[in-house]
């Protein structure tokens, strides 16, 4: 167990997700409850293709990474990763948490066989790419295209 002031990782479980909305929702403004268990369903059917992971600080969850590894999908040629989503409670943040996930999810895809993450972010929403840059993070060659779907062709 993580002691009160040494942040530990550790895999989510279940009953982590209600504190999990919770954080989401203070950091997104409303809650995406719903994509959460999507998440979590998905990565209990599949377990091997997804890392989710969280952070504590004594015995208080106060972030988590969600990543799905892909095989070939997107264009690539071999195994990588997709961060879905991360987010640390803001009363916690500046503090090196959000580092140290991205550093054990980088080790856990590794070991999966990802040879690099990929993720997307709102280009208003400044600290997370200042994080993200910081952290790495490049822009990608490839453009992100949407459409309506009610757009006739």
């Amino acid at each position: 167990m993580a002691t009160s002031s040494t942040p530990e990782v550790r895999n989510l479980r279940p009953n982590d997700l209600e504190r999990v909305i919770e954080i989401d929702q203070k950091l997104a403004g409303r809650s995406r409850r719903g994509y959460f268990e999507n998440r979590l369903i998905a990565a209990t059917a599949t377990p091997g293709e997804f890392v989710i992971i969280g952070i504590e600080l004594g015995s208080a969850l106060i972030g988590y990474a969600f990543a799905r590894t892909y095989d070939g999908e997107f264009g690539s040629q071999g195994k990588i990763a997709v961060l879905d989503t991360i987010g640390v409670d803001p009363d916690a943040q500046t503090k090196g948490c959000g580092k140290i996930l991205l550093d054990a999810l980088d080790e856990k895809l590794a070991a999966k066989g990802a040879s690099e993450i990929r993720t997307q972010a709102d280009w208003n929403f400044t600290g997370m790419l200042g994080f993200l840059s910081a952290s790495g993070f490049q822009l990608a060659p490839a453009h992100v295209l949407e459409c309506s779907t009610n757009q006739k062709f």
